[in-house]
């Protein structure tokens, strides 16, 4: 792969060079039940624990942000509760495979210290062989979400952060590793440096899953975010590669847009064209399934090209 100093490109021109690539090919809304009428969206793509298909979803009413993070089964074409699972009070839950554990996070929502009356976040990671066995091990700084963790090609873990404020503005990623999941503190997460050329000061983004590709990168899918005039949001789903190495990054790429998803509700008239990235299922026939949330009200399934076998291709 030829790794570089990304040029740095806005939403809006992310999105004309999108218009000429490969399209998504088909969508599919995925059908919850069992939690009581609420919606679950920014959901985890599908993950094996104890032999079962899991997937673990953001459940919340239209008209509230408290969250709560269920895992679901699939029981003839629907997805509901797993009997017995463990419920999180957390927001967008993660999952991923570290020296043999299953790792699970999401994101916590307390009083913000300063501001009456507002919310402040920060992530929080659980560790466990199963999910039943799973038990909290690390708190991320406050006000970072999207902190990513994948274990390299060497068994090191590279962690994938996203400081805001004078550091990171709006949002921006960054990266450091670490040798073991106990080497995780708030001060190597701090410390990490940001992947240079991603974000213009005026938009953000984050890492939402990480890939150890087969030649030893690493296959970012993320997000790139920005307002319009009218103070709408609007999130794309994007990928990118990453050489753990050198800290050199590919150029940012859109993989889709709500439009290329179902027509569906919206949380709020300003969230309709947001869409969270969850996961990805790489299928190993050029393809990839792409779960996603979609306007914070729903969670839909995108048969997409794999966005990192070209990578690979390359080494």
């Amino acid at each position: 792969m030829q790794t570089r100093t990304p040029t740095m490109k806005t939403c809006k021109t992310l999105l004309e060079e999108f218009q000429g690539g490969p399209q998504p090919l088909r969508a599919e809304k995925l059908v919850f039940a069992g939690v009581g009428g609420r919606d679950v969206y920014n959901i985890s793509a599908p993950f094996e624990d104890d032999g079962e298909w899991v997937i673990a979803g953001r459940v919340e009413a239209r008209d509230s942000e408290q969250s709560e993070v269920y895992f679901f089964v699939e029981r003839e074409g629907t997805w509901v509760p797993r009997e017995g699972a463990p419920m999180f009070a957390l927001q967008d839950p993660f999952v991923s495979r570290v020296h043999g554990h299953l790792v699970f996070g999401g994101v916590e929502t307390f009083p913000h210290p300063v501001l009456h009356g507002k919310l402040y976040w920060r992530t929080v990671f659980y560790r466990g062989k199963t999910i039943k066995e799973l038990a909290h091990f690390f708190t991320g700084p406050d006000g970072m979400k999207d902190i990513r963790l994948v274990e390299l090609r060497d068994g090191s873990v590279g962690v994938f952060t996203r400081p805001q404020g004078e550091k990171g503005g709006r949002g921006k990623i960054g990266f450091i590793r670490i040798g073991t999941l106990d080497e995780l503190t708030v001060e190597a997460i701090e410390r990490a440096p940001l992947i240079d050329g991603q974000f213009a000061d005026e938009e953000w983004g984050g890492a939402n899953e990480a890939h150890l590709l087969d030649n030893g990168l690493v296959g970012v899918l993320g997000h790139i975010a920005c307002f319009d005039q009218e103070r709408n949001r609007h999130y794309y789903p994007m990928a990118f590669a990453f050489n753990p190495d050198t800290g050199e990054a590919s150029e940012m790429e859109l993989i889709a847009t709500r439009a290329h998803f179902l027509d569906g509700p919206a949380k709020r008239p300003d969230l309709a064209d947001v869409v969270f990235s969850g996961g990805l299922i790489r299928k190993g026939d050029g393809t990839a399934e792409f779960y996603a949330g979609t306007s914070d009200a729903e969670a839909q399934k995108l048969t997409i090209v794999d966005p990192f076998t070209k990578y690979e291709r390359q080494w």
